[in-house]
């Protein structure tokens, strides 16, 4: 979820950076009313980058500003 709301999607999976253990990116499969155009995709998931998340609790809330990075 956005930090204005939107839902974004589910969490499929989530990219690890091997060499310094942290995480990179969080793989999403975009909710079906959620626009992916200009965000980083991978086929049809779309790439969060980790840190655009602002909160963990019962959603992941990220700024939308910082996903299109």
């Amino acid at each position: 979820m956005s930090n204005d709301g939107m839902l974004i999607g589910t969490i499929k999976n989530i990219i690890v950076d091997l060499n310094t253990g942290q995480v990179a990116d969080l793989l999403v499969k975009p909710d079906e009313t959620f626009k992916t155009d200009g965000y980083r995709t991978d086929g049809d998931k779309m790439l969060v980058p980790f840190e655009a998340v602002k909160d963990i609790k019962d959603y992941v809330v990220v700024d939308r500003y910082l996903l299109k990075r």
